[in-house]
């Protein structure tokens, strides 16, 4: 179904996923002492319909830890589920799915190769290229 044929329905996962986020952040930041967590930056949460799952999609400093930091957070999630419960005002949190997500940064990584391939173009274009864009001669006569 489009999303635009329930606004309300989809605006309102759409916040209590935003919440999410936000709450979530700060409960793994400050209360999950697992050391393969480390530092992740939440991405998204997509909460369904009925509210009963949410899928929590993060990125890991070290990209390296990204699927230990998913086993950590999903190992984490009964108990970051009840901690959010105490912090949301629904009749029922939903149970919590984490997923490493590594496209962001993959996508950074490419930005900045494909930056540095077109200042290396530009440089070459500056060396080899006589012609300045300068037109010699007059058009008056």
């Amino acid at each position: 179904m489009p999303h635009h044929s329930h606004p309300h329905g989809f605006a309102r996962a759409d916040r209590v996923g935003e919440q999410i986020r936000r709450d979530l952040a700060l409960l793994i930041r400050d209360r999950v002492k697992d050391p393969r967590v480390g530092m992740v930056t939440l991405l998204d949460v997509e909460v369904s319909k009925d509210f009963a799952h949410a899928k929590i999609w993060f990125d890991a400093l070290q990209a390296e830890q990204g699927l230990e930091a998913q086993e950590a957070l999903n190992h984490a999630a009964g108990f970051l589920r009840r901690e959010l419960g105490h912090l949301l005002k629904l009749r029922m949190t939903p149970a919590l799915h984490f997923f490493y997500d590594d496209t962001q940064s993959r996508g950074n990584a490419l930005s900045a190769l494909i930056a540095k391939a077109v200042a290396s173009d530009r440089h070459d274009d500056d060396e080899s290229d006589p012609d300045d864009g300068t037109t010699t001669g007059t058009a008056e006569s």
